[in-house]
């Protein structure tokens, strides 16, 4: 049956694709059959539970166990699908329900315990106070009233969702559903109509960037590589994305799968590559586990294979897990991982469109980049170019994390201001508390203050501020942050993940970072020790230059932005921790002093007691005193005292 099924659903693709469906003289019958296969017109009612990772994360799994006990208890006939993540990733777990007659609706923070009280009423037709996140429109359904619409929503109202639309709505590991939505039409048009040139070119004049960093154009690229004449050309997708608070990458694959396929497979088209491999980290088991799925089923589909539908095109997709190194993520060193070799970059030129994967031409773009593709193919290169700026084209999408009210995925038009994601769509900072910075482009990128906030988010203009776009994560801090505790932190993460092959990178990282710990290290009464910390301080940015200038790859030449970029907007920070030993923010614990007043001082001894360092001296029911010398600054103390007899300076 399941074959019969298939085959169905094949024929359908193969017989509907390039038609244009208003026109079709059986357009009300293939609206009806694509509205089952969307499992917007069902039989029985639809749990669906949001289980990517962030979602299970915040305790899915136990939603999806209490769901299927209260089915179980009830004697309800219903399926329970897993999405991947909407976006929304603090409303998690988020959980909608879908009856044959109402319309599909959401609700957010749907812990296991509140299951039972959701659907009780939800099953009766009524709603529950509280928690609705918002109702979709489907087909030839009835409206909850006094529900507004899940797009009106804040976060989601200003948002354009072009890479992310089938994240967190469709049933991820159901290929059906992926091309009920349009999926693997863009793919089947492009083989049977373009040659791959005009694949190239319409890429090209999209205006499509690659979206994992550099900002490269898509079409140029590949245009490079059709040009080369070899026998055997590769395409990798890398999604090996490695930054501190980025998470697209991963949320596209357990959310869409197929999206990223769809484009793969025309990129290999387009530029003459039969093989392709996917290079994500291992710790992403379940983006591995729904890719392994969704390649089985296109497969299966007549999709993957050899002269796919007759058209005598050959196209196969591998996956190679990576071991979680941060430099990997740069493409030649992705590339010596994939050949088993250590990931470790190479001097370009040659550029892999000319020599990359075993000598052969090769193409590498990110998640992002491939699930842009099968929009552009379908809906045209002048569609995607009309969205943006004159020089950055379509949407981005941004990890939101930090100190923010809202945090998640959101996508929005290239040209939309830092201010409007940050307060218009993520609700601003998180307690009310004073928005200080936000980092951009991960550790390789720089931070944007307050005054830059109404800067227009595109390669071009993020760049005239010592930042760049990244691979999109926005990591966001209030006014308790220490903008030198932030340097510190992501020159560590680079120092860790540096390959070690060239002198500026392994050892002018180390440097710095030792450069970074000294000024927020605990003071030193040593005058050589005070001496030499000086002079490091003012070597600092020459040392950033030479770093940048030497480095043999991207990781390298992009290290010392953290530095760079804190030193230029908060250069007043660096200055109190150097000259008066002091952290503005109070992040710093080694350059805080702790001191008891005598005169509130009862001598209960819980302070002596609670000190690892056994640096509080003093009798019972006599002052007690802190030896300085000792202190480690853990404010143990500070948080057992009673009679509020210490003080922080």
């Amino acid at each position: 049956m399941e074959a019969q099924a298939n085959t169905s659903v094949k024929e359908f693709l193969i017989d509907e694709v390039l038609r244009d469906f208003s026109n079709n003289s059986k357009d009300n019958q293939i609206k009806e059959k694509l509205a089952v296969l969307r499992n917007e017109k069902i039989e029985i009612p639809i749990i669906y539970v949001g289980a990517g990772t962030c979602g299970l994360g915040a305790g899915a799994g136990k939603t999806l166990k209490a769901v299927e006990k209260y089915l179980a208890e009830n004697q309800i006939k219903a399926k329970l699908i897993e999405t991947g993540c909407i976006g929304l990733c603090s409303s998690e777990p988020i959980m909608d329900v879908h009856l044959p007659s109402q319309n599909r609706i959401s609700f957010e923070h749907v812990t296991e315990n509140k299951v039972k009280d959701i659907l009780d009423k939800v099953f009766s037709l009524e709603l529950p106070e509280g928690d609705i996140l918002g109702q979709f429109e489907t087909f030839q359904s009835k409206k909850w009233d006094n529900v507004r619409f899940f797009n009106e929503h804040p976060f989601f109202a200003p948002q354009l969702r072009l890479v992310l639309q089938n994240c967190g709505i469709i049933n991820p590991v159901d290929i059906n559903q992926y091309i009920a939505q349009g999926g693997y039409k863009s793919y089947i048009k492009t083989i049977n109509i373009y040659s791959p040139f005009e694949v190239c070119d319409k890429i090209e004049k999209s205006g499509l960037r690659g979206r994992g960093g550099g900002g490269f154009p898509t079409g140029r690229k590949w245009k490079f590589a059709n040009s080369e004449v070899n026998d055997q050309k590769y395409l990798i997708c890398n999604a090996d994305e490695g930054d501190p608070g980025a998470f697209m990458d991963r949320a596209v694959i357990e959310g869409d799968p197929h999206r990223l396929i769809e484009g793969m497979a025309i990129g290999a088209y387009g530029i003459g590559a039969t093989k392709a491999y996917i290079y994500i980290r291992a710790e992403y088991p379940l983006a591995i586990e729904r890719l392994q799925i969704a390649i089985a089923q296109a497969i299966d589909y007549g999709l993957i294979g050899k002269n796919i539908f007759g058209t005598g095109v050959d196209f196969e997709i591998k996956i190679k897990k990576g071991a979680g190194a941060f430099v990997c993520g740069e493409e030649t060193a992705l590339m010596h991982s994939i050949e088993g070799k250590r990931g470790m970059p190479r001097p370009r030129p040659p550029f892999p469109t000319t020599s990359g994967l075993f000598g052969k031409p090769t193409v590498i773009n990110n998640v992002e980049t491939f699930a842009n593709v099968p929009g552009i193919i379908e809906k045209g290169e002048d569609w995607f170019a009309s969205i943006g700026t004159a020089s950055s084209k379509g949407t981005k999408v941004f990890a939101l994390s930090g100190k923010i009210a809202l945090t998640g995925l959101v996508e929005i038009p290239m040209g939309t201001t830092i201010r409007d994601i940050l307060f218009k769509i993520s609700g601003g900072i998180l307690n009310n508390k004073k928005f200080k910075s936000v980092q951009i482009g991960g550790p390789s990128g720089g931070c944007i203050t307050e005054e830059n906030l109404d800067i227009q988010i595109d390669y071009d203009s993020l760049l005239k501020v010592g930042a760049m776009m990244g691979s999109g994560g926005l990591v966001v801090m209030d006014e308790d942050t220490c903008m030198v505790d932030v340097a510190k932190f992501f020159m560590g993460f680079i120092q860790r993940e540096s390959c070690g092959k060239c002198i500026p990178c392994r050892e002018g990282t180390k440097r710095l970072l030792e450069i970074l710990e000294s000024i927020t290290g605990k003071p030193n009464k040593d005058n050589n020790e005070a001496l030499e910390r000086f002079k490091s301080v003012m070597q600092i940015e020459r040392l950033c230059k030479v770093i940048k200038d030497a480095s043999l790859c991207g990781l390298g030449q992009t290290a010392p932005n953290p530095v760079l970029s804190t030193l230029k907007w908060f250069r007043n920070e660096y200055e109190a921790h150097v000259f008066d030993r002091k952290c503005p923010a109070g992040v710093c614990k080694n350059l805080k002093e702790y001191i008891i007043n005598v005169d509130k001082c009862t001598g209960c001894t819980v302070c002596s007691k609670k000190c690892p360092a056994n640096a509080i001296v003093g009798s019972k029911k006599q002052a007690h005193f802190i030896v300085q010398d000792k202190c480690i600054g853990c404010g143990a103390c500070y948080e057992a005292c009673k009679f509020e007899a210490i003080t922080v300076v």
